[in-house]
């Protein structure tokens, strides 16, 4: 709370009406040594309104930013009510405000929460917000206003929404545009393989054919998310399995194929997610394709799990006849474990492997990647 030691003398305009207290006295303001003079130079050369009033809401002083800003001149607030400052509409619920500020008077803002408005001598009226200060006189306690016209910072705040909301839906249709065009091009891949008389040949377009769906998954979920800086991973790898699984639909329920997931969502962001998505769809295909020869039945299990609060483990395991001891994925002839140690080095994971009652592929990946320092 405020103390100043100044006396200022002011004049209400003749059709004043008379404060409850009795007419406009001197006001002198007990505490510290501030003069007259200093006080008024404060508030007078203040970057934003100053309005002072008393208990009954009676305006005692006001500077010359209080003159611009509500274009009345000094006269003809010095003495009247500070509710002609306020929209009509808005009055008596001022009146009750101020009431409650002068209950339990401390430094704050007003209206925390509200949009509040001030009032020119026009009738226009444009947003404020508004600091109030107590300060205790000889004549009662009094209030400061700080009052800041906030016009232009909300029109710079709408243009900023405006060009968020232009961006957003760029980004929208972009995405949107990817996945349609990804989707072409599988049903392109698709069509060429029911034409090629190489059962190689349609093995590899198959195969071609499931990496462009799970790129294509990632655009389709941020396009129905709207959130383009992450991706739910556990809601992604949930997508992926259905396809995955419809794409193997010919096994029929001789290879089971698994999902667990965490209890409490876990994303990454966009630059890994594609890269996730593609192992993940390299391993399980893999899978299918090698760990259950002849009629063998067996499960593929994929997990994603937390490790603490900086990492995740995906981890994808087949109880099939397993790896050769002597395989390394970099020498192996299939695309897909060659494509493995890649994609793990694109995630900034680390991958382990083991070979025993099938085969378990597990990627630590970071959840949060610190951006490295340009120096």
């Amino acid at each position: 709370m405020t103390t100043v030691a100044v006396t200022l003398e002011s004049t209400p305009a003749a059709d004043t009406p008379a404060s409850p207290r009795g007419p406009m006295a001197p006001m002198a303001l007990a505490g510290l040594p501030l003069g007259e003079d200093s006080f008024r130079r404060v508030v007078e050369w203040a970057p934003s309104a100053m309005v002072m009033i008393d208990r009954y809401g009676i305006m005692v002083l006001v500077n010359a930013q209080s003159e611009q800003m509500f274009g009345y001149p000094r006269e003809a607030l010095i003495g009247q009510s500070v509710e002609i400052l306020v929209p009509e509409r808005f009055r008596h619920h001022h009146s009750l405000f101020r009431a409650g500020f002068f209950s339990d008077p401390k430094p704050r803002p007003m209206g925390v929460g509200r949009d509040l408005a001030g009032c020119r001598s026009d009738g226009s009226e444009f947003p404020i917000e508004i600091g109030l200060n107590p300060i205790d006189t000889e004549a009662g306690r009094m209030v400061l206003a700080s009052i800041i016209d906030i016009t232009e910072r909300q029109r710079a705040q709408q243009r900023l929404e405006e060009a968020l909301r232009q961006k957003t839906i760029l980004l929208n249709e972009v995405h949107h545009r990817v996945k349609n065009n990804l989707q072409v091009i599988t049903s392109l891949l698709n069509l060429q393989a029911d034409h090629a008389a190489d059962p190689r040949l349609r093995a590899i377009l198959g195969e071609t054919c499931g990496r462009v769906k799970a790129m294509a998954l990632t655009h389709q979920l941020l396009y129905e998310r709207k959130d383009f800086s992450r991706l739910d991973l556990g809601d992604y790898l949930d997508r992926l399995v259905h396809s995955i699984r419809a794409t193997y639909r010919g096994t029929g329920d001789r290879i089971a194929l698994r999902l667990a997931l965490p209890p409490v969502g876990l994303h990454i962001d966009l630059d890994r997610a594609i890269p996730c998505g593609l192992l993940v769809n390299e391993l399980v295909t893999n899978a299918f394709k090698h760990a259950f020869p002849g009629e063998r039945c067996g499960e593929i299990m994929i997990e994603l799990a937390p490790e603490g609060d900086d990492l995740f483990r995906l981890s994808i395991a087949d109880d099939g006849v397993g790896l050769p001891a002597e395989t390394e994925l970099a020498s192996r002839s299939s695309l897909g474990l060659q494509l493995v140690p890649l994609l793990v080095e694109q995630l900034h994971g680390v991958l382990a492997i083991k070979r025993e009652r099938g085969t378990w592929f597990c990627v630590r990946c970071p959840k949060r990647l610190v951006a490295k320092d340009a120096s």
